[in-house]
């Protein structure tokens, strides 16, 4: 399926949600195009917090990341070098970036198919979670913003008012998704078999299938490989899909990452 307006939805949103039932929702390349944890990174680069050639690194990440999907290899490299960075940073100074991100980077880049699904959800009486391994200040920023229930993010130490640069719990990704939203649904009496999930990557399996009505959204290759093979409905609201972007890789990847290369050196000589 190319995209959706609510209404050729081969399930039935509309229909009033029975008690505990809820949607969870992935928020990179799912509930928006790109990473958000890039835009984050990005905003920190406007205000000097770290190098060029840091942020050029997490400009290339993000190219090939919107191309293909994300790797464990750079998850992991995000994750270590966000926490290495974040070390000694206020952490109202975060919460006030996460608003000026939204504003500024991610509102523009809300997939209109994927909001149109939070919003059936939310009108059927459900309740709406973002679960995405995005720092849990910015991810409650897009959840507040969009209007729904609330968001699971990763959460970062904070002492005496600042970052320690470790976490508290688990990096929000692969299988802790599953495990923090099966915690959630027993905190909130959910019932997973009558509940929704949504997602781009494969990595996100362990989280579709604890729900009774996993979707894949803009997926990887393995991931729609697996949902074919399992009968689950895949929506993808990519301009062109993959195959005519992948196909522009070789002309397009080069300029992009020039383009982000510049726009970077631009900030960096103001």
């Amino acid at each position: 399926m190319r995209g959706t307006t609510g209404k050729d939805l081969p399930f039935p949103l509309d229909t009033p949600g029975t008690p505990g039932s809820a949607a969870f929702f992935d928020v990179d390349n799912t509930l928006m195009r790109g990473a958000s944890l890039f835009h984050v990174a990005r905003k920190m680069y406007q205000r000097r917090a770290f190098t060029l050639r840091f942020a050029a690194g997490l400009a290339w990440k993000q190219i090939r990341f919107v191309l293909r999907g994300e790797t464990m290899t750079d998850v992991n490299s995000v994750r270590d070098a966000a926490l290495a960075f974040a070390i000694g940073i206020a952490h109202a100074d975060i919460l006030a970036l996460g608003e000026e991100v939204y504003d500024e980077m991610i509102a523009s880049k809300i997939w209109p198919g994927a909001r149109a699904l939070t919003d059936q959800h939310l009108a059927a009486g459900r309740k709406v979670w973002l679960v995405t391994g995005t720092p849990v200040e910015v991810a409650s920023v897009i959840a507040n913003r969009l209007g729904l229930t609330g968001a699971l993010g990763t959460v970062g130490e904070v002492a005496d008012g600042l970052y320690t640069g470790r976490l508290v719990g688990e990096f929000l990704h692969g299988a802790a998704k599953a495990a923090a939203v099966k915690e959630l649904a027993a905190r909130d009496n959910l019932d997973l078999d009558r509940c929704w999930a949504y997602s781009d990557s494969f990595n996100d399996v362990p989280l579709l299938s604890s729900v009774g009505h996993p979707v894949a959204i803009n997926p990887d290759s393995r991931l729609r490989r697996h949902a074919r093979a399992n009968n689950w409905p895949v929506f993808d609201f990519r301009s062109g899909r993959r195959a005519a972007t992948m196909g522009l890789k070789a002309a397009t990847g080069v300029g992009a990452v020039y383009g982000m290369w510049r726009g970077f050196v631009k900030l960096r000589d103001r």
